[in-house]
């Protein structure tokens, strides 16, 4: 009977042992790195609606008349949104509820703009999602301003 020692290896048995979870560590690394990609490209698409809705909304309150508030308010949120770095052309803008432009008229405008389903730094995105990422902001037409239908005591 032959004694054998504790730790002591027998040929070439156990050497590549482990080596599966090197594959498995690399992607692992690789779907981390696109998940916070992705979530990142969500915040930043979140900031770019968030200021787009305001630039909107404070465009169209500023406005001289129903009109020219609608055109102003596209026009300043695809414009934010392009100073953000995104397309301004993929951004939807529409006033929510009923759209009226006199004294203390509560003014509502969303932004949405949809992010595509994997999204790289520095080489895009492909596919679309299925959730497009929206904002909205609000303010009441100033009371006091010449110009603008309405009577300035009519303001809770």
């Amino acid at each position: 009977m032959t004694l054998r020692r504790r730790g002591r290896l027998q040929g070439d048995r156990g050497q590549v042992g482990g080596i599966e979870a090197l594959p498995f560590g690399l992607l692992v690394f690789v779907v981390g790195g696109l998940l916070l990609a992705n979530a990142w490209a969500v915040v930043d698409a979140k900031l770019a609606t968030d200021a787009a809705a305001r630039e909107a909304t404070r465009a169209f309150v500023e406005a001289p008349d129903l009109a020219a508030a609608l055109e102003a308010a596209d026009a300043a949120a695809r414009q934010s949104v392009n100073a953000h770095g995104r397309d301004g052309d993929r951004a939807e803008v529409a006033p929510i509820g009923p759209v009226g432009f006199a004294r203390c008229e509560r003014v509502t405008i969303e932004v949405a703009y949809d992010i595509p389903a994997i999204t790289l730094p520095l080489v895009g995105g492909w596919g679309s999602s299925p959730f497009p990422v929206r904002s909205r902001h609000s303010e009441v037409v100033d009371p006091f301003r010449s110009g603008v239908p309405g009577e300035a005591g009519g303001c809770a």
